[in-house]
């Protein structure tokens, strides 16, 4: 602990292209490295994350209407994000975790809280919190937002397919219905395609029936390339 502090200590001093490379965490107190600074190479890794979105990045930030954040506010602005989503979906099963190496922000919805068996409906009692995470997205508007859906096994591929797109684009139109632009979401489905646990146990199963939420902050550089490029 001692020798990253240091580290982090030291890459701080001598940071002086880059006044913003440390921040302090507000889910932690701590310093350190902030996002914008890691690898130097900020801007190539946004491109990349942009352009694994949904029908890519670029078009999606000019429909959008996106004014984008300030390079050097993206990992205080992510860690804030986090941090209050974290506190406002507390207990209802709902996971928050950076990804991408911190680039981008995943909510993990558990399908035992948000939908009934092979049902596309989201449950009454699970409105309260996507209308926290709505509010959230509504009040850090320069990102764009992917909604995953995933099954397990059981069934056919086929079924498993379709359910995981309806139950998707149920939870991308539930956020546009509660004030998230309609041009900053895209859904899609995968199926029984990308498991996180083994199908051959129901906790394993159950891991693997969910909805992602991506978040994916898009910075002022990415408005420029986006609007270069029109």
């Amino acid at each position: 602990m001692k020798i990253r502090r240091t580290l982090i200590s030291g890459l701080c001093a001598v940071s002086l292209v880059s006044l913003s490379a440390c921040v302090t965490d507000p889910n932690t107190g701590e310093r350190k490295v902030s996002r914008t600074a890691i690898g130097g190479g900020a801007g190539a890794l946004a491109g990349l994350l942009l352009g694994g979105l949904i029908g890519g990045g670029t078009g999606r930030i000019i429909g959008a209407g996106i004014g984008g954040i300030a390079g050097a506010a993206v990992g205080y602005t992510m860690d804030k994000q986090i941090k209050e989503l974290k506190e406002s979906t507390a207990g209802s099963g709902v996971d928050v975790t950076p990804v991408d190496n911190g680039q981008a922000i995943l909510v993990n919805l558990p399908n035992g809280v948000t939908f009934d068996t092979d049902s596309t409906l989201i449950k009454p009692a699970f409105r309260d919190t996507l209308d926290k995470v709505a509010a959230s997205l509504s009040q850090y508007p320069n990102s764009l937002i992917d909604v995953y859906g995933h099954t397990d096994s059981t069934g056919s591929a086929a079924y498993n397919q379709r359910l995981s797109e309806n139950r998707a684009r149920a939870v991308a139109d539930y956020l546009s219905s509660r004030g998230v632009s309609a041009a900053r979401i895209r859904s899609q489905g995968f199926g029984m395609t990308q498991p996180v646990a083994s199908n051959a146990t129901e906790e394993g199963r159950a891991a693997n029936r969910r909805v992602e939420i991506k978040i994916v902050p898009v910075t002022q550089d990415d408005v420029a390339r986006a609007r270069a490029g029109q």
